[in-house]
């Protein structure tokens, strides 16, 4: 039997990058999914070749209405979810002195805006659930500041912070929250990075002991075990997955 047979989940940004590898690990698994996204084609194509009763929804994370109206879907079909993984996020590089303030606003309303959304419309499904798990990704970003990422840090940052207090708030109904911090990944978001032998000019890659950059499934699979019964006595909790570019001087 799958480590998600009989759960239900729902995925943001499913229709790509780590949001798409956890969607494909989550239903090898055995569990019904919802998927949201706001690339509906992409989004689509995924429901189909996932089958299994998985239901794509174009959705916009930064929208409150958009969550409603999916939340009320999902609880007037399936009644109650089990587990939900906020993926959905963009990225945007520059100076602080440099960015405008609606490019930062856009940052925060998808990455940050995005993730209390989803959790505050996913929260009453998953007390009818009986219990669930929150995973939220964050970034190795949002545990240390880097020179040229100040907005996409901040967003991320604030995620973790959410996440824990969550965690808190929802620890005695059986609800676990946890947040995943990735390194770089081979996602159309960090491209034209790829999954290689470090060379010798890559400072990014030359930062990182185990000389490349993530495959999606292998966050996806962090995501599984979260999602799982296996993680049962685990909330509020900073999972890195970053070669070890965090754990210390390197080389």
């Amino acid at each position: 039997m799958g480590r998600l047979e009989g759960k239900l989940g729902l995925v943001t940004g499913a229709a790509s990058g780590i949001g798409r590898a956890t969607a494909r690990v989550f239903a090898g698994e055995g569990a019904r999914l919802w998927l949201a996204d706001l690339d509906a084609d992409a989004g689509e194509a995924l429901a189909e070749e996932l089958g299994g009763g998985a239901v794509f929804r174009r959705l916009d994370v930064s929208s409150e209405a958009d969550w409603s109206a999916l939340a009320g879907e999902v609880e007037a079909r399936d009644g109650g979810l089990q587990v939900l993984v906020n993926s959905a996020g963009v990225m945007l590089s520059g100076r602080l002195e440099d960015v405008s303030l609606d490019d930062y606003m856009r940052v925060i309303r998808v990455n940050q805006v995005g993730t209390f959304l989803a959790m505050r419309a996913v929260i009453p499904l998953m007390r009818k659930a009986g219990g669930g798990s929150i995973v939220n990704l964050s970034s190795a970003m949002g545990l240390e500041g880097r020179a040229g990422v100040s907005t996409y840090a901040a967003s991320k940052f604030a995620v973790r912070g959410m996440t824990k207090s969550v965690a808190l708030e929802l620890a005695e109904e059986g609800i676990r929250a946890n947040a995943i911090f990735p390194g770089g990944v081979d996602t159309p978001m960090t491209r034209p990075m790829q999954v290689t032998e470090r060379p010798a000019d890559d400072p990014f890659l030359a930062s990182i002991p185990m000389a490349r950059i993530a495959d999606p499934e292998e966050v996806a699979r962090v995501a599984l075990f979260l999602a799982s019964d296996d993680s049962s006595y685990v909330t509020g909790a900073d999972l890195v997955v970053d070669g070890g570019m965090l754990a210390g001087p390197w080389p």
